[in-house]
């Protein structure tokens, strides 16, 4: 039985214009599927500064950590994950719009706006043969006139306006710690919002795996501030804050569940 559904499925799934008899388009499944395999990143917002932390991988031991952390403008910059060569063509047409949009009216581009044209190109892609889902899942952090924002775009070109969220592998962790505590988060300090968020990362870890400067980096825009990724001696603050209140307000630690290998090269 499982054999037969299995082929009925793959009579379905060759081509993205194919709907199968469930009313389901399967390879865009199969991208929202690459989404959730690649490491996990988080966003949370306040009424001034919205966040973006992520957790970096290495490919092989002699290998650099993947840079997950992409700045578009200066009030905008967006955290990936999934398929890092699809990331990169995204990050690419979305710098274009915010320079078009400065060099033409003299002005950034509101986020909705960008995150509108992004989503758009995404779903242009889940609607015409001969061409595949981008395999990625995009966090948008921005800052502009009506204040901070954070947006989710997935493959298949929705959009969602988010107080905090978080996707990739293990992010179910993650947003129960967000779920607990999101209704903090609108009148907290950059320090704790930063904490906040690296309290849900370490959820997405293996038990016997910690946050550091070398697996993780943490992204800020927001009044005043223009989008900067923090690394070193900020990020070490960072993580002894977190450390900190840990010990003092037990905060719950990294789930046990595996830490399984990505089936493609998803970050």
């Amino acid at each position: 039985m499982v054999e037969d559904l299995n082929c009925f499925r793959n009579q379905y799934d060759s081509d993205i214009t194919t709907w199968s008899p469930q009313g389901r388009i399967h390879q865009i499944e199969y991208a929202m599927e690459a989404v959730k395999q690649g490491s996990a990143v988080v966003g949370l917002k306040s009424k001034t500064h919205s966040v973006l932390l992520v957790v970096k991988r290495s490919a092989d031991e002699l290998a650099s950590y993947q840079q997950k952390l992409l700045r578009i403008d200066d009030h905008l910059g967006i955290a990936f994950a999934g398929l890092t060569s699809d990331a990169r063509v995204l990050s690419n047409f979305m710098r274009t719009e915010a320079m078009n949009s400065r060099m033409l009216y003299g002005r950034p581009l509101p986020t909705y706006r960008i995150v509108n044209a992004v989503a758009n190109k995404a779903q242009t892609n889940t609607q015409r043969y001969g061409g595949r889902p981008y395999g990625v899942g995009l966090l948008v952090a921005g800052y502009d006139d009506a204040g901070a924002h954070l947006y989710e775009c997935s493959p298949s070109g929705n959009f969602f306006d988010y107080v905090a969220i978080a996707i990739g592998a293990r992010s179910q962790s993650a947003k129960t710690y967000l779920e607990k505590h999101f209704e903090s988060f609108d009148e907290s300090s950059l320090d704790d919002l930063v904490v906040h968020g690296l309290h849900a990362l370490a959820d997405t870890l293996q038990q016997d795996k910690e946050l550091n400067l070398n697996n993780c980096s943490v992204g800020i825009v927001g009044a005043g501030t223009k989008f900067a990724t923090i690394d070193g001696d900020e990020l070490q603050r960072y993580l002894n804050l977190q450390a900190q209140s840990a010990r003092t307000q037990g905060a719950p630690t990294a789930t046990e569940e595996g830490d399984a290998p990505a089936p493609m090269d998803t970050e």
